[in-house]
């Protein structure tokens, strides 16, 4: 096994990985193990200009566990996200702003995302990443304590209403669609690692006045993604990143939605659920 070279990204989230090549990614056997070890201690992975193409990514997107469907798109392993008025999901990208975990609305959230970028704007546009892992961590003994039991309602309405605060009748029976969920707010992991469980899908605290409970949230989220613990990835054309979707929150950074900007992403089935 050959060792991975790799650069600090940030004193919290995410490592550089230098000298993997798009060939490498599909042909090394040892590189998927590696990476699954480095994504449980860094949380965030970075190939620079790795311009792997779609069959490539899934590929190696295999090897690293079961790969979600899209069947709305060319490739059923691939997502593609962009604002192009053919694009299924683009009513719901643009919520994608706010901190969220992917598939909080899910019964068992994603495990991981791979995501390539194809097409970026020349301003804005960036993706940031934040730990949970770290976000419980910074807890005191007392909040600890108290967060233990609290139980969070995470809803559809609640991320999507942030975008458009005045819905349609068609926009609500769509978000309609989507079951509430109940989560802990603090994630026991398979592993005996604790995170906190946020973002812009979590809607109130369980047993708890609705205001104070948003006023909660809102604190812990803006304890955990202050400037000193945020990694914001500038994207240049061919960077493939993976990310640990069950130990953080990311977003995306502003940008001008009229300019094409598309990226690829493939994602793990999440296999641990929230607990």
């Amino acid at each position: 096994m050959s060792a991975l070279t790799t650069e600090k990204l940030s004193e919290t989230v995410g490592v550089k990985i230098l000298g993997v090549d798009a060939e490498r990614l599909v042909a090394d056997e040892d590189l998927p193990g590696q990476c699954l070890e480095l994504l449980e201690r860094h949380s965030v992975l970075l190939f620079p200009e790795l311009h792997a193409g779609d069959a490539a990514q899934v590929a190696f997107s295999r090897k690293l566990g079961p790969l979600a469907s899209f069947p709305n798109f060319p490739n059923e392993h691939v997502m593609i996200i962009s604002f192009d008025p053919d694009n299924p999901n683009a009513k719901y990208y643009p919520s994608n702003d706010y901190w969220h975990i992917d598939g909080s609305m899910d019964e068992v959230p994603a495990r991981a995302s791979i995501m390539s970028a194809h097409e970026i704007t020349a301003e804005g546009g960036e993706t940031a990443f934040a730990s949970t892992y770290a976000a419980y961590d910074a807890l005191s003994e007392r909040e600890r304590e108290q967060f233990a039991e609290m139980r969070v309602i995470h809803r559809m309405a609640r991320i999507q209403s942030r975008t458009f605060p005045d819905p349609t009748p068609e926009q609500q029976a769509d978000w309609a669609r989507f079951p509430d969920r109940e989560h802990p707010l603090v994630w026991t992991h398979e592993s005996g690692r604790r995170s906190l469980v946020f973002g812009a899908s979590a809607s109130h605290v369980l047993d708890m006045e609705f205001d104070r409970g948003q006023a909660l949230l809102d604190e812990l989220q803006e304890r955990a993604t202050t400037p000193d613990r945020v990694y914001t990835h500038t994207w240049t054309v061919g960077d493939l990143v993976i990310w640990d979707n069950t130990g953080l929150v990311h977003r995306a950074c502003e940008f001008d939605r009229s300019l094409p900007r598309r990226m690829h992403r493939s994602t793990l089935v999440g296999q641990e659920p929230i607990q």
